[in-house]
């Protein structure tokens, strides 16, 4: 299963009709989970009941909605369904323990509504939506299988379309002489490889890190400006009606900021795919290490860097697309010393600080960049470990 997220060119109208269907999803999203909050305090008083699920709350929502709320059927049926679908898998992600307990949504941040397969259709570069027509596309589909579902979001002021689509399973690929590559992710170089090549990331959040400051003081000072218009006194809390902006001026700073966050979020994306792409395409086994971003940004010195950079973005994309090309991604333990070790004689040094970008090691006097002996040494630990593996050539 493979997603295609490409942009939509809604008109006017259309674009309404999407704002009005994630605001019907947002409604029984909220709907949905309150009544599930209220069954589930019922059940806990009387165990004998049934439990809430979201198979229980979509019928009685679609016995009320016509008489309580009409205005719920101008968009699509699937938007309140998968909506309440989409509440019961993050309750069954909540008891498994891999996600926080589900909220209440905000309303303007991750706009969103689903669409299932049947009632819509994707032909060139235009859809068909439910009780709207045809919205056109700006890139035809890349994948060729079957359509399996899509997701209509806005982010910043663009609506996208993300297509679940199914594909074939890819052929196996056995190779006597397979080429091995390590991968060393860094801040100063986003990688670096065994090869010797080291690729810059763009670095988009510093670059647009001060027209971002500019921005935001700009809506501060706007939002002073409305305080004292509310004759608020200095210090008094803002009232949460106060949250929404009070004036176009305000409107146009936060779809600003909205956008160059947006543009961040591309280029980055962008470089990654550019790079998890080439490395698929020339290396059959891919070494990389298992970082720990979480622990790693606690550096504060270093936290804005390294998020910068996208490390959990980039192993997801190696990986998903190594699978599609029947290629190998091998994950390192993190604690393997790939930094300290000598990738010349294989001797260890007791301590190289993060501020050490080369070293001369003592015992064979070879000197080293410290991100491609990095890089070198994963290559030989995926070179070791395929050798010693049962089958390996």
């Amino acid at each position: 299963m493979l997603a295609h997220k490409t942009a939509l060119d809604p008109n006017g109208a259309q674009e309404t009709y999407f704002r009005k269907a994630a605001g019907v999803a947002r409604f029984a999203y909220h709907w949905a989970l309150a009544e599930w909050q209220r069954q589930h305090e019922a059940w806990k008083a009387d165990p004998t009941g049934s439990k809430p699920s979201d198979p229980a709350l979509r019928k009685p929502l679609n016995a009320i909605k016509g008489e309580q709320f009409p205005w719920m059927r101008e968009v699509t049926k699937n938007a309140p369904q998968m909506a309440i679908m989409h509440l019961g898998q993050a309750f069954k992600n909540f008891l498994a323990g891999t996600a926080e307990y589900p909220t209440f949504k905000k309303k303007g941040r991750h706009d969103s509504f689903t669409l299932t397969n049947d009632p819509f259709t994707v032909k060139g570069r235009k859809v068909h939506i439910p009780k709207l027509g045809w919205v056109r596309l700006y890139e035809p589909l890349r994948f060729i299988g079957t359509v399996g579902g899509g997701t209509v979001s806005r982010i910043a002021d663009r609506w996208y379309l993300s297509l679940t689509v199914e594909i074939p399973d890819p052929p196996s690929v056995h190779r006597e002489n397979q080429t091995v590559v390590g991968v060393d992710l860094g801040v100063s170089a986003l990688a670096t490889l065994s090869t010797g090549e080291k690729i810059v990331g763009p670095k988009a959040y510093a670059a647009a890190l001060k027209k971002l400051r500019g921005l935001s003081k700009r809506f501060s000072r706007q939002m002073e400006v409305a305080k004292v218009r509310a004759g608020l006194k200095p210090g008094q809390p803002i009232p949460k009606e106060m949250l929404i902006p009070q004036s176009q001026n305000m409107v146009k700073t936060q779809r600003r900021i909205a956008r160059l966050h947006a543009q961040i979020a591309d280029i980055r994306a962008d470089a990654l795919h550019q790079l998890t792409t080439m490395l698929v395409e020339r290396f059959d086994v891919i070494a990389i290490e298992d970082l720990n971003v979480a622990g790693m940004l606690k550096n504060h010195k270093l936290a804005r860097q390294i998020a910068d950079m996208g490390f959990g973005e980039f192993r997801r994309q190696l990986e998903y697309k190594a699978v599609r090309r029947g290629k190998t991604v091998l994950v390192v333990d993190r604690w393997y010393p790939s930094s300290k070790l000598c990738s010349a004689c294989g001797y260890k040094m007791p301590k190289v600080p993060l501020a050490m970008r080369d070293w001369t090691c003592p015992q064979c006097q070879t000197h080293h960049d410290r991100d491609i002996n990095a890089a070198m040494n994963l290559q030989k630990e995926a070179e070791t470990s395929f050798t010693a593996s049962p089958g390996a050539p």
